[in-house]
């Protein structure tokens, strides 16, 4: 299979001129320089580093209500809407959430999936019905039971349980452990940073010795500013994470924001001062590499999971900088296709 183009190649997304080669394995096979008639922007499949999906029968429900007072278990908005609602109606639902990302070029999720082995289940039943576009993957939680079933385990937070035997467990099984943190704010940062985590989620309120101890312990940050600004907890200390950390990017509950990368990097790029390369990083290669998934960037013997956006369209015609105008500019209806599974082609 072929696509042609203007490829962004590479981690800091060079545009190449040309086409790309994807063998039968769905892999990368070549990108060949060369004058091509086509306007297409070809570029990588996003990876949503953090998503709630579970909650995608309540979208918009709750405005107005604080963080604890949403999501909050027990008895938080979204655990009682959840506990109201049938199987099929979540299934059905989670469904459509992953039928959109795949739309909107996204190849995978890091889903922090509530519901314990029933969660994990319903998680799966939804990926097959969604024609397994998405690699959703289960970072379970309830149970260590629920990790095992899923992909790995992810915590809520560290001022909820102290999550000693679930992080053994993680390593025993080698699955990641991811750990929301400093949310809120910064109470539950050391002792989230005391297990070691492969990834923290949030960290809105770090202090200068937090700073420190993720220079120190090089752990990737998952950051969701939107979901952030509207449950009205703050926004991450952008540059200075970045700085002395990997940054990935997610949109966190559907229930408070759509999952499309599109929006969330345009927001980051409006309210930070990260280059519009990191970012695009940030919602590629840095959530792949967090997964430990092969994608995420354009290079040979890569899984070629990829977006082709219509340079032609109203919205993307004339843009000088493409990385600038992916990030800052484009969106769903700028994607003519995605390739997000081996070809069959």
């Amino acid at each position: 299979m072929e696509r042609t183009g203007t490829i962004l190649c590479g981690r800091e997304f060079t545009p190449v001129e040309g086409r790309i080669v994807i063998d039968d394995d769905g892999r990368i096979e070549a990108i060949e320089e060369e004058s091509v008639d086509s306007t297409d922007i070809i570029l990588p499949a996003f990876v949503n580093a953090h998503t709630h999906i579970g909650d995608s029968i309540a979208k918009e429900a709750g405005g107005g209500l604080s963080l604890e007072e949403l999501v909050a278990p027990p008895d938080g908005l979204k655990h009682r809407l959840l506990r109201a609602a049938s199987r099929e109606e979540l299934v059905a639902a989670m469904t459509t959430s992953l039928e959109f990302m795949h739309r909107s070029g996204t190849a995978a999720c890091l889903e922090f999936r509530e519901g314990d082995v029933a969660g994990v289940e319903m998680l799966r039943e939804a990926t097959t019905a969604a024609a397994g576009a998405i690699d959703a993957l289960a970072f379970a939680r309830g149970s260590i039971d629920a990790m095992h079933a899923g992909d790995g385990f992810g915590a809520s937070g560290a001022n909820d349980s102290e999550f000693g035997e679930e992080r053994t467990a993680t390593r025993e099984a080698d699955k990641p452990f991811g750990i929301h943190a400093g949310e809120v704010d910064a109470s539950d940062i050391d002792p989230a940073l005391d297990l070691e985590p492969d990834f923290l989620v949030h960290m809105v309120h770090p202090e200068p010795d937090h700073l420190e101890r993720v220079d120190e312990q090089d752990v990737p940050i998952v950051v969701c500013p939107r979901s952030n600004l509207v449950t009205d907890v703050g926004l991450s200390p952008y540059t200075e994470l970045a700085e002395r950390t990997t940054l990935a990017l997610g949109t966190d509950n559907v229930m408070l924001n759509s999952p499309s990368m599109f929006r969330e990097m345009e927001f980051l790029a409006k309210l930070s001062d990260l280059s519009a390369t990191e970012i695009l990083r940030m919602a590629t290669i840095n959530g792949a590499e967090i997964a430990g998934l092969d994608y995420g960037v354009i290079e040979p013997g890569r899984e070629a999971r990829l977006q082709v956006l219509d340079g032609d369209s109203a919205n993307l015609t004339g843009a000088q900088d493409l990385v600038r105008a992916v990030v800052r500019r484009a969106g769903v209806d700028d994607v003519r296709e995605v390739h997000t599974a081996p070809p069959s082609e």
